[in-house]
């Protein structure tokens, strides 16, 4: 069983009523087919979402804070309390220091929140890897939103990445992203190590949504 999580962004197509139309559509998707499939969403659509699918929806993003004085910011607890099953952590559209990617992590092991650090290199996967989180996603940023899969483009990316986090860490997942659009390159991604993808555009702002995610899984 393959790993797949969409990450919706702030595009037009993944937020609010169409937010919902695509994670319902995921949780479909998800119940005739092997594969895991959860999805990331914005703070604001998360406890909608939440209450609206049975797959787990995870946050894009966690800042490094307590509760206090943190003028619009976001905790893990908040999350939490809205029914995320985790969240994304240092995507490349919201980089963080070492010592707060750190500090969530461990937040996120404290609360039972599932961790996805997302990486942009070899060495980065291994950093990540030794935080101990659930998982690792290494996305090379110059490939984000261009079709252009890193299993095609730079395949040895996500080999070393794969070797590097388990020589690290052996519990450890790794997803591979940027430029995941079709069944080929998922499998390509599996092939190479990862046990999943993360992905968005492919399937956010397909113009049949539901026809690409059932190609990416292989019911098409």
């Amino acid at each position: 069983m393959g790993i797949i999580i969409i990450n919706f962004k702030a595009y037009r197509e993944g937020f609010g009523k169409q937010a919902i139309e695509l994670a319902k559509i995921a949780d479909e998707v998800a119940s005739r087919c092997d594969e895991y499939i959860a999805v990331a969403v914005n703070s604001l659509d998360l406890a909608e979402i939440v209450k609206e699918v049975s797959i787990d929806v995870f946050s894009q993003h966690v800042d490094a804070i307590d509760f206090g004085s943190h003028t619009g910011r976001i905790n893990a607890e908040m999350i939490k309390d809205k029914g995320a099953k985790g969240s994304l952590i240092n995507h490349s559209e919201r980089r963080l220091k070492l010592a707060d990617i750190e500090f969530i992590v461990s937040k996120m092991r404290e609360l039972e929140l599932v961790s996805v650090v997302c990486t942009n290199n070899v060495q980065t996967t291994a950093a990540a890897a030794a935080l101990n989180p659930d998982y690792v996603a290494v996305e090379p940023p110059e490939l984000i939103g261009t079709g252009i899969p890193v299993s095609k483009a730079e395949p040895e990316i996500v080999e070393n990445s794969v070797k590097a986090a388990k020589n690290v860490n052996r519990k450890v997942k790794v997803l591979c992203g940027a430029g995941i659009t079709n069944n080929k390159d998922y499998v390509s991604a599996l092939d190479l190590g990862a046990e999943g993808v993360l992905l968005a555009s492919g399937i956010v702002k397909a113009k049949d949504r539901k026809a690409a995610l059932e190609e990416l899984v292989g019911l098409r």
